[in-house]
């Protein structure tokens, strides 16, 4: 009786280690493999062994698992009989349907509980982990196993040839971008320093993001974009320039959303007579085209200015070379550039922000957790969206749990908010 009970616990051990190893190989992330097997280790050298072909690795848990469960199932059967059923009655005898079902019932829920159901989540939660600590047990049941393993994966490659044209083991050389992504994520929680790794992480983070970022996410929005008339005087043109400090300014016929091109300061220096004689024309670009398109639009057209224009044709902004570069490396500031962006912690719970700071940006920096979604991209947007108009200057909307309160407000835009952490009692 002692005897079977220790084979039936050793069994279902083996069958959680076996079945937990399974997901654990296929949750890791194989950016943080390859560099543990990159290193000079024993473990990394065993490591590399194991995982250089995944079928025979699955195979492995597989056969294993297998193994444990027909051994636990010979001893639980009879051990469930005994401890459930003490007639003894019916030991060794046909014990009918009924004592059938519930020797099957008992088992099937000690087997997914204790072997199946809580070590997997548990391999799956520490998947890199549990993959490079558990390596050499591995390796063990790997060669044990290897005479077996190795007619199984012939025999299904031969299936799998034949009849779906495919091979067991597709080396995959590439990484994802969600891999790469968790690796960084993972790096990051684990190490102390995390403030010098912040800007070089930013940056790997917005590689991984930019060619999935749209051009109107990154655009000069239409309420802010300044623009001038063709029939504007040179001398105000020039003004405007000194004033903005900017280099190009966009020119329209009659109304922003005739944008006809842009003037060059550069352009100034010549002294033109009239606006025309220095107009550069420019691009026009869909505000769902992604800003790596249109970077490569802009350098094949040679241009570093578009237009982007919504479904119905109408301006939305306008976004520069340097709009997209921006999504990559962070804002580019030059001597002429000001912050106009309100960005100011009052106390723990309450912040003054621009309205037109990004939503991600301020919950990622302070910690806050306002809604995301795609239909906004701005606080201002976010505050929109709530209302379906414009507030008034102290007006209050209420998100759970914040309160939001409009500091400064234009007719045409919102342009300061006061975020309140509402505490609850």
């Amino acid at each position: 009786m002692i005897l079977s009970d220790i084979v039936i616990l050793t069994c279902l051990i083996f069958s959680a280690f076996f079945s937990g190893m399974e997901i654990a190989f296929v949750s890791s992330n194989r950016i943080y493999l390859e560099i543990e097997k990159s290193q000079s280790s024993f473990t990394s050298r065993v490591l590399k062994n194991i995982t250089q072909k995944p079928s025979r690795f699955i195979a492995t848990m597989l056969l294993g698992n297998n193994i444990a469960l027909v051994v636990y199932g010979i001893f639980s059967g009879e051990r469930i009989l005994q401890f459930f059923f003490s007639d003894r009655v019916f030991i060794g005898q046909d014990p009918g349907i009924l004592i059938v079902f519930y020797q099957t019932l008992i088992s099937t829920i000690i087997i997914l509980l204790t072997a199946e159901f809580l070590p997997k989540v548990f391999f799956q939660i520490y998947a890199n982990l549990s993959v490079k600590i558990f390596a050499i047990p591995v390796a063990f049941f790997y060669h044990v196993f290897s005479p077996i393993t190795y007619f199984i994966i012939k025999f299904t490659d031969i299936i799998l040839k034949r009849f779906l044209k495919t091979e067991s083991d597709q080396i995959q050389l590439s990484f994802s971008k969600v891999e790469l992504g968790n690796y960084i994520e993972e790096q990051l929680e684990s190490t102390d320093d995390k403030e010098s790794l912040d800007s070089e992480i930013q940056i790997f983070q917005n590689a991984l993001d930019f060619s999935e970022v749209k051009s109107k996410e990154a655009m000069v929005p239409r309420a802010e974009l300044v623009a001038v008339e063709e029939n504007t005087p040179i001398n105000e043109i020039k003004d405007l320039f000194i004033e903005t400090g900017f280099s190009k300014i966009p020119v329209y016929k009659n109304t922003i959303d005739k944008i006809s091109g842009y003037v060059h300061v550069f352009d100034m220096l010549k002294n033109p007579k009239s606006l025309q004689n220095i107009l550069l024309p420019l691009a026009y670009v869909p505000e769902t085209m992604l800003i790596n398109d249109v970077l490569k639009i802009l350098t094949r057209q040679q241009k570093s200015i578009s237009v982007v224009i919504d479904e119905y044709g109408g301006i939305c902004g306008i976004i520069t070379v340097e709009d997209i570069v921006e999504e990559l490396f962070g804002e580019i500031e030059d001597e002429y550039d000001s912050i106009n962006h309100v960005e100011k912690k009052l106390n723990n719970s309450t912040f003054n922000f621009s309205a037109r700071l990004e939503v991600d940006y301020i919950n990622q920096k302070y910690g806050l957790s306002l809604p995301e979604t795609e239909f906004y991209e701005t606080i201002g947007g976010l505050v929109a969206y709530n209302t379906g108009e414009i507030p008034k200057k102290g007006e209050q909307i209420h998100i759970s749990p914040y309160t939001l309160t409009i500091k400064k407000v234009s007719a045409t835009k919102i342009e300061e908010v006061i975020i309140t952490e509402m505490k609850e009692i």
